[in-house]
């Protein structure tokens, strides 16, 4: 009886009343205003069962309104809604409703995928008070969960781990990272008769966005995707192997419902597609060089090429410190290597800066599992730009946050041009464990300058990708439809 009187008093600290979701309700009573009001996401379809048994376990312990099923009920619809209801309740005199927007944090659980698509929706409704955001790990990499110290493991479904995971988002820091917008440009295929028209499996991140061109030169592009990212974006081997695993669980998804065995069948899919001797299974067409020529903006905003060497096969632009389940490709250089490669500063989570690293074969990727291990450190950038070569091979593997698709590239007259730039920030919640750095804890320890810092309202409204740049479209781009597994 005690332990159940202990329980009820602690979940009230996270308890949202119905009539704060459902505007026709009879305004509830509340016995005290919650410290840390939530609400809850979870894809159903992550971690094979996990996902299903997790929304069982929050729907008894908090309220039914605040724990919404991925499959049934989007979080742009329900955030638009909760908002409006709140700000109604608000000019009413509400406290409670005040409090609660005050209060509020998110709880989304799902791979990288998943997270991504409800950063997405926050972002893009523009909140004075936007909720940060705890990552439960359901996926496969988990990179989020990971960097920003809730695991990378699938978590219990039991009471007793979802009141102490609720523990810890209460007792949990808020953190702002930066977000990416990436707009990529191509020509409809001669035989299309729409415009624009997709590649058949571009990833939910990126979505179609008709525009005007207003630069001249930039009228030989007919179709312009747009979309976001918080962790990374990469190009060749190791989107490949991702693509492999992908197209399996697809068509087998029965085979993917166990973590460790995903992650096994994803080392299998490295080995059998001959990366671990790429020098002889795979042509120098793939090297990122023959490519795409790459061209990156620092802070002092000149654009400039980034020479890639002849050896690289995989290429990534990093924000987190965390890539293929907990690997940080980065590292951590000496400041005597941070001054011979003119890099400006430790990688930071919200520094307006991608870390850029390069990645020979699949040896060199397991460099990684070692402790100060890490790949060919290129550049660290403002903005990047990848203009394709034509002729080079007929497609190229991409990846953005776990979501990898086979690119169609240039024949004969054909152009395909991707740029990577700064879109502002979000806010995440981090526990104790967290890995991730920010300006603040790098200020404190001295490794900073201030005038390195980005705000958060840095968009590079000055140029061609302003209209891009105003949303990421997240209600499109990241609509779940059949295949919500796909992270």
């Amino acid at each position: 009886m005690k332990n159940n009187l202990v329980k009820n008093n602690m979940l009230k600290e996270f308890y949202i009343p119905t009539y704060i979701f459902v505007p026709e309700s009879p305004v509830e009573k509340v016995s005290q205003i919650p410290s840390c009001p939530v609400i809850v996401f979870i894809n159903t379809k992550s971690g094979g069962q996990l996902g299903h048994d997790l929304i069982v376990t929050y729907r008894k312990l908090l309220n039914n309104s605040q724990v919404f099923d991925l499959l049934e009920e989007a979080p742009d619809k329900v955030l638009h809604k909760l908002y409006g209801n709140m700000e109604r309740l608000m000019r009413d005199g509400d406290t409670v409703a005040a409090e609660i927007h005050r209060r509020l944090r998110l709880i989304v659980a799902g791979g990288d995928g998943t997270a991504g698509w409800l950063l997405g929706v926050v972002s893009d409704l523009k909140l004075v008070h936007p909720p940060p955001v705890a990552t439960v790990p359901l996926g496969t990499g988990n990179n989020l969960p990971y960097s920003f110290g809730w695991g990378k493991r699938n978590p219990g479904t039991d009471e007793k781990s979802v009141l102490s995971f609720l523990q810890s988002v209460r007792q949990a820091k808020e953190m702002k990272i930066d977000s990416w917008h990436i707009v990529m440009k191509m020509e409809s295929p001669k035989s299309s008769t729409c415009d624009p028209i997709a590649p058949l499996d571009l990833p939910h991140s990126l979505h179609a966005f008709h525009r005007v061109p207003n630069n001249p030169q930039d009228k030989e592009y007919s179709c312009t995707f747009r979309g976001g990212f918080w962790n990374y974006f990469s190009m060749g081997m190791d989107a490949q192997v991702s693509y492999a695993f992908h197209s399996e669980r697809k068509l087998h998804p029965e085979k993917f419902k166990n973590q460790l065995s995903n992650q096994k069948t994803y080392l299998k899919l490295a080995c059998t597609q001959g990366w671990f001797c790429a020098s002889l299974c795979h042509p120098m067409s793939r090297n990122i060089a023959h490519l795409s020529k790459v061209k990156i903006m620092k802070k002092s905003g000149k654009w400039e090429t980034l020479e890639i060497p002849q050896s690289i096969r995989s290429i990534v632009c990093l924000n987190l410190p965390s890539f293929s389940g907990g690997l940080n490709p980065w590292g951590t250089p000496s400041e005597r290597k941070q001054r011979k490669r003119d890099l400006v500063m430790p990688p930071l989570v919200d520094d307006g800066l991608l870390e850029i690293v390069g990645f020979k074969d699949a040896w060199h990727g397991l460099v990684l599992l070692s402790p100060k291990g890490h790949g060919t450190r290129l550049a660290q950038a403002h903005r990047v730009q990848f203009k394709f070569h034509k002729g080079a091979t007929d497609h190229a593997y991409m990846r953005l946050d776990g979501e990898p698709w086979n690119q169609p590239l240039p024949k004969d007259d054909g152009k395909v041009l991707v740029e990577i730039s700064h879109a502002g920030q979000v806010k995440m919640l981090a526990t104790k464990n967290c890995i991730a750095k920010g300006i603040h804890e790098a200020l404190s320890m001295s490794t900073v300058h201030p005038e390195s810092s980005s705000s958060s309202d840095d968009t590079d409204d000055d140029d061609d990708f302003a209209e891009e740049r105003k949303n990421f479209g997240a209600a499109l781009s990241f609509r779940y439809m059949d295949d919500v597994t796909k992270e």
